[in-house]
């Protein structure tokens, strides 16, 4: 049995997003994109917010893995198969006048983002599929949801949402106590609940309805218009659509308080909204990495210091030199490719085939007509004549950088280039659905300096303010290393290989070599030693890993790295 929505009336705090939506109710097109962690209440206010809009008010939850046939519609299979071909409206028809919500919508696919904020800015959805046309009516409000640390959202397309909260749960210990107090009792009786709290959502559907109405009699003084085109222009924000986002924001704000005309709190009131997302923000100020260790087996106290040339004790901070590198192009799955995406997050790509298929999924309607054509000369299909569409999924790569920032990288500032050098590959290689993490290790211990992440200038800030000094604990590295393996993993090792510092044992490179050997991953080590008197470790770590080694002196001869790795894939796969 299904639970109805928890009431909208009922949700604890979260003022500022509850605001937005309101707005968003009362004008359809100012979508809303909500940003923040999971678990902060974003789908619960979406799906809370589709009880209070005139019915019938359906809610649509978009799944990442929708084919564009779905979203937008496509052929009736059904009425075709019977000599009568037409078209069946999608997903965006289906949420007319009501709540369409994409959850992670930075993960969906580039052409059905563009197709499906095309519709929400008109209210129209046009169907055109194998010669049919169709048109209908989609005038939803678009709430869309995403984890800034999961991917970022394309700047065309952040800019098509008018308006953008940052959410965050609470850390007021009585709030957080008062949202599971609310949510147990829901979960024990829901009708009890809603029953509860039913004259609190009746008093804010009333305020919807009569703010609707409302609405276009709501009158827009030149001063304030002014003011806005002044307030934007101050904040060096180019678009147009901020200025119109806060024009029909405020004109909402002013339905829902019961004012005939726009004022300039009301503006106030909206505009946090419609900036947050397009004013730039001048770089973070990065914190100095943590010096806890992480959860491996942290190495031996007594760990053994450096021999001849030992390492320099105190910290020293080294700016990144710019270098020139190449990409590490992204490594595919070797598996059958499906008609969807098989796991949560991941979007359907481009179609590479077609084939058969007595239920498809996707239906591909021109391969079928050939076949039924080619097999009884005439275009009247049959189940064995149906094919369907295979798309290659699309799929982020993991990048897992361990940079070594030990005291040998002191000398010549050898470790300007180690920064550059790490700083350039993410820049090349690094896209959308792709994420970074890092490892350092120096003194005692290795620590993971960021977590996976697709923000990369927050990766390129951490590395930029990363002390270099003490010993060089490169076995902890690599097992830590081992911890933040995932699917798609690459692994990019930056070191001298100057292992000083035991974790298990009494040999810190037999803890090193130990470690290498049970990472299953594509791996690149870069060796950074210098060319005096070199020791040949790093390479004997890159045997251990089976990765491809390369010097740091000829990682801007332009060398496609991304062929050494592919092949490496291969040689894991088999």
């Amino acid at each position: 049995m299904k639970l109805p929505s928890y009431p909208f009336a009922a949700i604890v705090g979260q003022t500022q997003l509850k605001n937005a939506v309101l707005l968003a109710a009362v004008d359809w097109r100012l979508g809303v994109l909500l940003r923040g962690d999971k678990g902060a209440g974003k789908t619960t206010v979406a799906r809370a917010l589709a009880e209070l809009l005139p019915a019938p008010s359906p809610f649509i939850n978009l799944p990442i893995g929708v084919t564009e046939d779905r979203l937008l519609g496509g052929i009736n299979l059904s009425a075709t198969l019977k000599g009568e071909p037409l078209l069946r409206p999608g997903l965006l028809s289906e949420a007319d006048g009501g709540v369409l919500y994409v959850d992670e919508v930075n993960l969906l696919a580039d052409h059905l983002a563009d197709a499906l904020l095309d519709t929400a800015a008109t209210g129209i959805n046009n169907v055109e599929r194998e010669g049919f046309s169709a048109t209908h009516d989609a005038r939803f409000v678009l709430l869309g949801s995403m984890n800034p640390e999961e991917g970022s959202l394309r700047p065309q397309l952040l800019d098509r949402f008018a308006l953008v909260v940052d959410v965050s749960a609470s850390l007021d210990p009585a709030e957080r106590r008062q949202v599971v107090e609310r949510r147990l009792s829901y979960e024990k009786d829901p009708v009890a609940f809603i029953n509860r709290w039913k004259d609190e959502q009746s008093h804010i559907q009333t305020q919807i309805a009569k703010a609707r109405s409302r609405l276009s009699f709501v009158k827009f003084p030149a001063e304030m218009l002014d003011r806005i085109s002044q307030a934007v222009c101050d904040l060096g924000v180019s678009s147009l659509r901020a200025d119109l986002a806060i024009a029909r924001a405020s004109c909402a704000q002013a339905a829902l308080l019961n004012s005939d005309r726009v004022l300039e709190e009301h503006i106030n009131a909206v505009m946090p909204f419609a900036l947050a997302h397009r004013v730039t923000r001048p770089p973070r100020s990065p914190q100095p990495p943590s010096r806890t260790p992480t959860s491996a087996s942290p190495p031996k106290a007594d760990a053994r210091p450096d021999g001849p040339g030992q390492a320099e004790a105190r910290e020293r901070l080294f700016p990144s030199q710019p270098i020139s590198t190449p990409s590490l192009s992204r490594i595919a799955e070797h598996r059958e490719p499906g008609t969807v995406a098989s796991q949560k997050g991941q979007a359907p790509g481009q179609v590479i085939r077609a084939r058969k298929a007595e239920q498809p999924q996707e239906f591909d309607v021109r391969t079928s007509v050939v076949e039924a054509v080619s097999q009884r000369g005439k275009a009247e299909l049959r189940s064995e004549d149906l094919y369907e569409k295979v798309r290659k999924p699309l799929s982020g790569s993991r990048f897992l950088f361990l940079v070594d920032s030990s005291g040998s990288h002191a000398a010549q500032d050898r470790m300007r280039l180690v920064k550059g050098a790490a700083v350039g590959l993410i820049e090349r290689s690094v896209h959308r659905r792709d994420e970074v993490a890092v490892i350092v290790f120096r003194g005692a211990t290795a620590e993971i300096l960021v977590e996976p992440t697709g923000d990369v200038e927050m990766v390129r800030n951490a590395l930029e303010y990363l002390p270099t000094g003490g010993r060089t604990p490169l076995a902890h590295a690599l097992e830590l290393a081992a911890q933040l393996l995932a699917e798609d993993t690459i692994l990019i090792l930056l070191t001298d290989g100057h292992a000083n510092v035991a974790s298990r044992s009494d040999d810190p490179w037999s803890d090193a070599l130990d470690a290498a050997g049970k990472i299953r991953c594509p791996a690149l080590v870069i060796d950074s030693e210098l060319n005096a008197n070199p020791t040949g470790k790093a390479k004997e770590i890159a045997e251990a890993l089976r990765a491809e080694y390369v010097k740091l002196e000829t990682l801007e001869s332009g060398e496609d790295l991304s062929k050494l790795l592919a092949a490496r894939t291969m040689k894991h796969a088999n």
